[in-house]
């Protein structure tokens, strides 16, 4: 990726009295034709035609007026001493008030998804495909089919990346419990504990895990043909500067109110900036988002992943990052980039609950003839009319609805007393198939013919070893 040209100084343009004054009476103007337009960068604004009757530097510098007078700092300082902030254009306010439309206590999700077999199954499949993605952003190689297997099975991972995906399941995991505690600060050990999780048994250097690096740890962010893109600050600094931004977080600084949306995007970015640690900088500063947004009470983050959506489109996300840096401090490209991302992810949510809905209404109708079914037996029959050819095992139901082992194999066999479910038994452990004609049976209601296996003949109990289970299985989601 190729580094951004850096923007002209636009303080040593002004200090020409006539250039000064000529942008005075043009800022208006200006602002008036791009009013609409992006926040645009030096490096994507020269590529543009000026307006009519100014040079390219004329229009940024009179662009860099209008956003400086609204510009807001906070405490995050760059490796020189000067301070970050932003600004807040149209485009993010828009954002962010999209966000909390689509996110907020307003926003009503339809009873048959906030059931809580429902919302398990969603929040269970988000938490798997956060740590998936976060952790291929930071080079994991593996496929979602693998990595989904192993977590679905509870098998141990096979190498680094699927020890990092289990690291990162885990500490998604560990975040939702935290969120629970509403006057949990952070705190650096808090930071710490978080990565710890994030890198345990994936570092070259086992004890850098949950410790920020050392002065003769040289680390620094670059691409595989070594052009540099960061330099962190150096790591006598890091004490201070986590527990300023700890500060932060908390809500301590500034004096000023800054929402909470853009204070949760700027702890994802103060951390990346700071790189306290010798690896797992990125996928901890994803956590302490999450962390961020759940604190504030933004409870159906629970259903987003950020990094499937990161992931698709890496280069951007580092121009984010590069942007920022080179115009001055100014976080409003990183925001901008991270808003629009959260929107993108809000949208896949409220996709997910159209598409709920109608399958439980088409679920609804198919089991019109299945009486006496809990909702898990009805999520696995749902389940089955759409995939038929799925393959069902116990440690799957019982890890996808959070059940005990003796619950789900209950659930399994009563279906299989009941001719909705076959079982075929493997070595001591069994898979259940549904028959061809499910749909007719159900459709049928011919209850009575419906208990095909007694009690007297079914199986013993199998212990709860790991079994890979297909990737779309009763908890499947987004299909």
């Amino acid at each position: 990726m190729k580094l951004p040209q850096i923007p002209p100084n636009y303080r040593n343009l002004l200090e020409k009295a006539d250039y000064f004054q000529h942008i005075l009476l043009s800022i208006n103007k200006i602002q008036v034709i791009q009013r609409d337009d992006r926040y645009l960068h030096w490096n994507d604004l020269r590529r543009r035609p000026a307006p009519e009757g100014f040079t390219h530097e004329e229009w940024w510098v009179a662009l860099k007026l209008g956003r400086m007078a609204k510009f807001q700092r906070i405490p995050l300082l760059d490796r020189a001493g000067n301070s970050f902030g932003f600004g807040l254009p149209d485009q993010l306010m828009e954002l962010l008030h999209g966000i909390d439309r689509g996110l907020g206590a307003s926003f009503a999700v339809p009873e048959a998804v906030r059931e809580p077999a429902s919302r398990n199954q969603y929040i269970i499949s988000t938490l798997a495909q956060e740590a998936i993605s976060s952790s291929q952003l930071e080079g994991a190689a593996t496929t979602r089919e693998v990595a989904r297997e192993m977590l679905r099975s509870g098998r141990p991972p096979r190498d680094n990346s699927e020890r990092m995906i289990l690291n990162n399941y885990r500490t998604m995991s560990h975040i939702r419990e935290l969120a629970h505690q509403p006057d949990l600060l952070l705190t650096p050990e808090l930071v710490f504990e978080l990565h710890r999780l994030v890198t345990d048994g994936t570092l070259e250097k086992p004890n850098a895990s949950g410790r920020l690096r050392l002065e003769a740890e040289n680390v620094r962010v670059e691409d595989m043909e070594g052009t540099v893109y960061h330099q962190p600050p150096p790591a006598a600094q890091l004490p201070d500067r986590i527990r300023i931004m700890c500060d932060f977080a908390n809500g301590r600084t500034p004096a000023t109110f800054i929402h909470p949306v853009i204070r949760a995007i700027l702890l994802h970015f103060w951390l990346a900036y700071d790189h306290p640690f010798v690896d797992g900088n990125g996928r901890t500063a994803r956590a302490l988002f999450y962390w961020a947004m759940l604190r504030a009470n933004y409870q159906l983050f629970e259903f987003i992943s950020i990094s499937e959506i990161l992931l698709r489109a890496p280069a951007r996300y580092a121009m984010a990052f590069l942007h920022t840096e080179t115009d001055g401090n100014d976080l409003t490209y990183f925001l901008l980039h991270q808003a629009g991302v959260i929107e993108e992810a809000v949208k896949n949510l409220h996709g997910y609950i159209a598409r709920k809905k109608d399958r439980l209404v088409e679920a609804a109708r198919s089991l019109r003839g299945a009486e006496n079914l809990n909702h898990r037996q009805q999520a696995l029959l749902a389940h089955a009319l759409r995939e038929p050819h799925t393959r069902y095992k116990i440690i799957a139901h019982q890890n996808s609805h959070q059940v005990s082992h003796q619950t789900a194999r209950d659930d399994l066999f009563d279906l299989v007393r009941r001719g909705l479910l076959a079982v075929e038994k493997n070595g001591r452990s069994y898979t259940f198939r549904t028959p061809p004609d499910l749909e007719g049976r159900l459709e049928a209601g011919a209850r009575a013919s419906l208990h095909g296996v007694s009690a007297d003949v079914l199986p013993e109990a199998s212990p709860a070893t790991p079994i890979t289970i297909p990737v779309r299985s009763v908890s499947s989601s987004r299909q």
